[in-house]
């Protein structure tokens, strides 16, 4: 029976699960691993991610789906068995980053498109093949007093329509990741100006997407939450929580089936009360989330690069990934964190 992406969506946003956003770029993981004094390698990355998928209480009770770079999908884990097939048996699904990264855009000075449209459709069926049922593409919108501008912030919500209809047609749920940076230079700009950047940028996104003819049951969207800029921070988990909701409920149809959040820059514990505290509202879809640094620092600092630190990198990953679970519930408590 074919698989339908509808159903596939649904699964990405099992209640208590979320993404486990492991895609990181080879430049990005080596930047990770500098942390740890470690080369980074094809092996070191392979013994890295096999680490985390064959962390069994972790990925069967709250990770249902895990972001892979295009090397992992097709890598094998050392006892030859497939890194995706090692997913699918813990009960998670495999899915890719398919983009190729934000490149500085001409005539938009400090904003940036997101290339990877050309021959994505190939790609997708290959990857398909190799076992991935979701995809992700992440469009970077820089925030400021005078960012972004209109001609970016529309061009790069062309690009995630047309990504996200390139991967409905391949049988591939498409993540649509708009991110509003955080971080992004200077990094200064209030709440206000975030949640206002935030609504525009995910009214656009909706806008496009509906002109692609993108089908909102079979996708899932992958947004930042509304937080004051980097070198500015003084919002409360409350206000950041009231605040996403607020722009979440004015632009994202009901037919979406869920919503899952970057961490963007934000500390581990503070991306996991941030979720929770916005599972407490009433809403329309499921909130979880497609955590990456905020699911593995910890994870990688207990492991080292060491074979005899496997386990401890292991319970630091499990315990990460249960206090988020818990928060897509909008059952997480600080004091969880000190228990552990």
């Amino acid at each position: 029976m074919a698989e339908r992406i509808e159903d596939i969506a649904v699964a990405m946003v099992a209640p208590g699960k979320g993404l486990l956003a492991a895609d990181e770029s080879t430049s990005t993981i080596k930047k990770r691993f500098d942390s740890i004094n470690l080369t980074s390698t094809e092996d070191s990355r392979r013994d890295y991610r096999e680490m985390l998928f064959r962390a069994d209480d972790a990925m069967k009770n709250y990770i249902s789906g895990v972001i892979l770079y295009e090397e992992t999908l097709f890598q094998k884990a050392k006892d030859g068995t497939s890194l995706a097939d090692l997913i699918k048996a813990a009960g998670s699904i495999p899915g890719i980053k398919v983009d190729t990264g934000a490149k500085p855009m001409v005539n938009f000075p400090g904003e940036t498109i997101t290339e990877g449209l050309d021959g994505l459709g190939e790609r997708l069926a290959r990857y398909y093949e190799a076992g991935a049922r979701f995809a992700k593409w992440r469009g970077v919108i820089a925030v400021s007093d005078v960012l972004p501008t209109r001609g970016s912030l529309r061009a790069n919500a062309q690009a995630l329509a047309r990504y996200a209809a390139l991967c409905q047609a391949a049988g591939i749920v498409p993540i649509v990741e708009p991110e509003v940076l955080m971080d992004g230079a200077p990094g200064t700009h209030s709440i206000d100006r975030s949640e206002e950047v935030t609504e525009w940028t995910l009214r656009t996104t909706f806008e496009e997407l509906a002109e692609a003819r993108v089908s909102l049951e079979g996708m899932i969207l992958k947004p930042s939450m509304v937080i004051d800029g980097k070198n500015a921070r003084k919002a409360s988990v409350a206000e950041v929580a009231e605040r996403t909701v607020r722009v979440l409920k004015r632009t994202v149809p009901s037919a979406v089936p869920g919503i899952a959040f970057l961490s963007g820059g934000q500390s581990s514990e503070e991306a996991t009360a941030h979720l929770s505290a916005m599972n407490t509202y009433d809403l329309p879809w499921k909130l979880t989330f497609s955590y990456g640094r905020a699911l593995q620092a910890t994870a990688l600092a207990a492991w080292g690069g060491k074979p005899e630190n496997v386990a401890a990198g292991q319970r630091a990953f499990t315990h990460r990934a249960r206090m988020n679970g818990l928060a897509a519930l909008g059952n997480w408590k600080a004091d969880l964190e000190k228990a552990a």
